[in-house]
């Protein structure tokens, strides 16, 4: 997306002409409010409304920040030398925040982790390997025996195994659409579930939490932020429960 697409895409969504968007935009810039534009330039924008002008406001203002950091991202990457066709592409037509960061996080600097870890002391190849499975002789153990490295504190096959399956985490949840189809299952699926501690000492605050289980995708704002107050008091045990299995099976797919 580019900062003159804007206009347009915002008249897609709110169903009004791309002529009114222009109007309300350069009112905008030019520092007027909403209740201005709304009472006093009806002749621009068409007699939008306020409601319709808070939406192209907040819309402006995402999509603006969405273009910014498109561009951004597009520039580090490049530095690494790592901007495909088809990555400028993708990054481009990236048309959420969140998308634009999955598609980011395989060449963000990342802190240290299990898997840079892991890396650092010679088992990405072991990782590959587990990852194409073409190995069909021996077992997992033996191919591993050759990454033992006490000198990198890999002191036996398992601790091989161990870290390459670090770097298979890190490096399977880096796809960006597989990040977006377990996102979307979750939201879908994934239930919600506290327990009280109740010798805590603001147990009885959270007193209705206590064995408490809900979808994640019904839950309304102001019982998250509740949950959240109880888990930072360490009054309350959170998490959030799927079938495993399932998504297992959708990153196999993948």
């Amino acid at each position: 997306m580019r900062i003159s697409d804007i206009p347009a895409v915002i008249a897609k969504e709110l169903s009004v002409r791309p002529q009114q968007i222009d109007a309300v935009i350069t009112l905008l810039d030019d520092g007027n409010t909403i209740p201005f534009i709304a009472r006093y330039r009806k002749e621009a924008t068409g007699s939008l409304d306020d409601e319709t002008l808070r939406s192209v406001e907040t819309r402006l203002s995402y999509l603006r920040g969405l273009v910014k950091r498109q561009e951004e991202v597009l520039a580090r990457i490049e530095e690494q030398g790592k901007l495909t066709d088809e990555l400028r592409a993708a990054v481009e037509a990236a048309e959420k925040l969140q998308t634009l960061e999955d598609l980011y996080r395989p060449y963000k600097q990342k802190k240290r982790t299990r898997a840079s870890v892991a890396r650092a002391r010679g088992l990405e190849p072991l990782a590959d390997a587990m990852l194409v499975q073409k190995e069909t002789t021996g077992t997992p153990e033996e191919y591993a025996a050759a990454f033992v490295n006490p000198a990198q504190e890999v002191r036996a096959p398992a601790d091989a195994l161990a870290g390459a399956r670090d770097i298979l985490a890190e490096t399977i949840m880096d796809d960006a659409s597989l990040r977006s189809q377990m996102r979307e299952y979750f939201w879908k699926n994934a239930v919600l579930e506290t327990a009280l501690d109740a010798a805590s000492e603001d147990a009885q605050t959270f007193q209705m939490y206590d064995k408490y289980s809900e979808p994640v995708r019904t839950l309304p704002s102001h019982r998250i932020l509740a949950i959240n107050r109880g888990e930072k008091k360490s009054c309350l045990t959170v998490r959030v429960n799927i079938e495993h299995e399932k998504n297992i099976e959708t990153i196999a797919r993948r």
